[in-house]
């Protein structure tokens, strides 16, 4: 697939002391597609949802939460509003039936009908309304995903509280879902998992985690998974990716049987987002492919990750392809950027949040 440079705009941002730009235009989109800014000025925008009137919702790990409006329909936003402020690591959104469901490291809250309150009311913060506070509160691997199933139960991640651990608490390493008022595990056996959704057609849910540190520069990789049973362990502490036995843990006889990952990512890649494509807008190739953000290594001697790739797949769920989507955040070993997550807009194109350049970019279709 060729590729092109999109020309659009400098971005700007200020960090404490120092102030950067950004050159979009050497982001790398495949031919046919452009890359636009759609909103900046933000502080490190994590997940992303959209509201039924086009609202996009958006966690600020700072510790917000934000409505972003495009009255126009002109593909950038011309005004945002926070709805939610002093938050512990606000980054997982999700809507369901009208009602957006918000995330911090312990707990979880929803605003009723946030888009009907945002018409009524020009000023001030709606109530936020406590959905549960009984999660770990440990920051590290703490911040969450959120995703509503078609039923309305509410999945998310609780992160291993380390780098490599066993521990007393059944939550940690895991994906749970809220089903009435009882947690119900999704997986168990996984070290970090920021980013999942379904899969238009199966409903099934796939995941990706993020592998362990300190096992060298290109070991073990980071995963994509498939849930084709809930409740089942896919390894960690005890295995990696699809056969790295981990060097304290490795030995120990867990009792469980391992779900092995459908695709291997990449040691240090760092997934933070997927999104199954679901609309027409781009190419009929692109049904129900995966797009999934790699937010970049951190203690790799040479860095890696910092795009988006796509991924295919056949009927049943296996991988097919895998290739990158959108390219350039890594110029050498300079970092200009860091996606963080993707959304599918109503009106098919696709949003990419990044954290470091505090921006949200928009990918449409033109050919």
């Amino acid at each position: 697939m060729r590729y092109m440079h999109v020309i659009t705009h400098l971005i700007f941002f200020t960090l404490t002391v120092n102030v950067f730009a950004i050159d979009s235009k050497l982001l790398n989109v495949p031919e046919g597609f452009v890359l636009e800014v759609f909103a900046q000025e933000l502080d490190q925008p994590r997940q992303m949802v959209e509201g039924d009137n086009g609202t996009i919702f958006v966690g600020e790990r700072s510790g917000q939460i934000v409505a972003l409006f495009d009255s126009d329909r002109n593909g950038q936003v011309d005004s945002k509003r926070v709805i939610a402020d002093k938050l512990n690591y606000s980054t997982g959104v999700s809507i369901f039936k009208g009602d957006l469901y918000f995330s911090e490291i312990s707990k979880i809250w929803k605003i009723l009908d946030i888009e009907g309150w945002l018409q009524k009311n020009n000023s001030g913060l709606p109530e936020k309304i406590l959905v549960t506070d009984d999660l770990p509160d440990d920051k590290w691997h703490g911040w969450k995903w959120l995703r509503h199933d078609m039923k309305g139960d509410l999945y998310t991640n609780v992160g291993a509280p380390c780098n490599v651990c066993l521990s007393e608490n059944p939550q940690y390493a895991s994906i749970l879902k809220l089903s009435g008022e009882t947690w119900e595990y999704v997986a168990k056996g996984v070290r970090n998992s920021v980013g999942f959704d379904f899969h238009p057609v199966t409903q099934k849910l796939f995941f990706t985690d993020n592998g362990r540190d300190w096992l060298g520069d290109d070991s073990p990789s980071c995963e994509l998974n498939r849930v084709d049973e809930e409740g089942l362990f896919y390894g960690f502490p005890f295995q990696h990716a699809v056969n790295i036995k981990d060097p304290e843990f490795g030995d120990i006889q867990s009792g469980y049987d391992y779900v092995k990952p459908i695709l291997e990512l990449g040691a240090h890649v760092a997934p933070t987002g997927i999104a199954f494509y679901d609309n027409h807008h781009f190419p009929k190739e692109f049904q129900n492919n995966l797009f999934i953000t790699l937010h970049g290594s951190w203690n790799r001697s040479e860095k890696v990750g910092y795009k988006v790739v796509r991924v295919t797949l056949d009927q049943v769920g296996e991988v097919v392809t895998s290739e990158d989507f959108i390219t350039g955040w890594l110029q050498g070993q300079n970092v200009l950027g860091r996606p963080s997550a993707p959304l599918v807009t109503s009106d098919g194109n696709l949003l990419i949040s990044d954290d470091k350049a505090n921006v949200i970019y928009r990918i449409s279709y033109i050919q």
